[in-house]
């Protein structure tokens, strides 16, 4: 793979800038972002009053665990425009996430929020090694999901040719990658490994593309995901994060010569890590949920939004900004099966040790009298495997699952294909358990 280091002198200077200088202007920020809240959005005000508290009252960044978190609920409550923070009129774009239950969580952008948002993508994607002048595929989803369009205007803000793909139609990407010559392509970590299918389906070698960089988000994955995408197709694989909450992606992203967890933009974003059960805060390097406050942004502020993401704060590295830990899971996707926490990363890292099987996989949970079943549906990677080596291939990862989280899995090993294929987001987890 090629060096894709930035050069030094082409990064912000608040990269890498002391700890000092960054505290001093998240501390100038962060008290900027509670009087805004307070003062323009009716939720905020009464929270804080609530609990007792004002914006005055912020007199260290550690203050910022006296005042009151935001949970998703609270953006459904106040659905559709009741958390902004700015006449309606001002509000230059919307985005919205339906998730799986309940109204949308809906997002809105003025024009400076729509430029800071651009300016941390391309900040991202220089990081990840792509340059002024490259061509990027973007494969991420268009439309009210933030991904496609967020990538789309960071590409062009750092200076890129954008080729708007979308999701789907995966022949086209492959011949699209091949004809345009991209070097960087922006997805979904599931679906680019549809794509791998595809190329494999075509008799063509994915390591023979222009692809040099990709850049994986809106989902957890894992390392050894990582190092099947880098074999695959001869490329850098780096991981960006983000959810529309606090902007979209962009709030965080790995930088392509450390490859180590990704850089938080603290000048933008104030990171913290609480207990999940408590709420309490710990200390940088021990796990629990992200919890993060934005500082810039002006239609959407938002406070100590509780992401459900599980991760540590760590010491920056390639920046001067702290890292985040990759994400392991969220702590609202945990199976709980019979007593032990089970994360769909930890099937992927098992799985991807079985080199007969193929890196798709989809777990059922249903009930058998009164015991919860966990089944993984996954497939093998050759036409031609016999039905033993399915099943010895089965065997093997039902062995290394119990073995490495403690809990008894169902195999099911079938032939390529049958697994559903992502288009965006992957559907790791469904569950036919009784409701009741």
């Amino acid at each position: 793979m090629k060096d894709l280091t930035p050069a030094r002198d082409s990064l912000d200077p608040i990269e890498i800038a002391s700890r000092d200088e960054i505290s001093s202007l998240q501390l100038e920020r962060l008290r900027w972002t509670l009087n805004h809240a307070y003062s323009n959005v009716a939720h905020y005000k009464q929270q804080f009053d609530n609990a007792g508290v004002h914006p005055d009252d912020l007199k260290s960044l550690e203050d910022i665990s006296k005042f009151p978190f935001t949970v998703k609920s609270d953006l459904r409550d106040n659905y559709p425009f009741d958390m902004f923070a700015v006449p309606r009129e001002q509000v230059a774009r919307i985005h919205a996430s339906s998730g799986t239950t309940g109204k949308p969580t809906v997002v809105g952008y003025t024009q400076t929020d729509i430029d800071n948002w651009a300016t941390l993508v391309a900040r991202s994607m220089r990081a990840s090694g792509t340059k002024p002048g490259d061509i990027v595929h973007v494969a991420y989803g268009y439309g009210l999901f933030t991904g496609g369009l967020g990538a789309h205007y960071g590409a062009e803000k750092l200076g890129c040719t954008v080729v708007p793909v979308s999701g789907g139609m995966t022949e086209r990407q492959v011949t699209l990658i091949q004809d345009f010559k991209p070097s960087t392509i922006m997805v979904t970590p599931s679906y680019i490994l549809s794509i791998l299918d595809a190329f494999n389906a075509h008799n063509i070698d994915p390591r023979d593309t222009s692809l040099d960089v990709g850049i994986f988000g809106a989902e957890p994955w894992t390392n050894a995901m990582r190092e099947e995408i880098e074999e695959a197709f001869d490329m850098h694989a780096v991981d960006i994060y983000g959810l529309s909450e606090v902007m979209g992606p962009g709030v965080a992203n790995e930088c392509v010569e450390s490859k180590d967890g990704p850089t938080i933009w603290e000048d933008h974003f104030y990171p913290e890590i609480i207990n999940p059960d408590t709420g309490a805060p710990v200390a940088d390097g021990e796990q629990g949920e992200l919890v993060f406050t934005s500082l810039t942004k002006e239609a959407f502020p938002i406070i100590r939004y509780r992401t459900r993401d599980l991760s540590r704060l760590l010491p920056g590295t390639a920046r001067s900004m702290r890292r985040m830990e990759k994400i392991t899971g969220r702590s609202d996707d945990m199976i709980i099966l019979r007593g032990v926490n089970v994360f769909p990363t930890q099937i992927e890292e098992q799985l991807m040790r079985v080199q007969a099987l193929a890196p798709h996989f989809q777990i059922e949970l249903t009930r058998d009298d009164r015991l919860d079943v966990m089944t993984i549906h996954t497939e093998c990677t050759q036409t031609a495997i016999s039905e033993e080596a399915m099943k010895e291939a089965g065997n093997k990862l039902s062995g290394l699952i119990k073995d490495a989280i403690g809990v008894s899995a169902v195999v099911k090993v079938d032939a390529p294909g049958t697994v559903a294929r992502s288009q965006g987001k992957a559907v790791r987890t469904v569950d036919n358990r009784p409701k009741n």
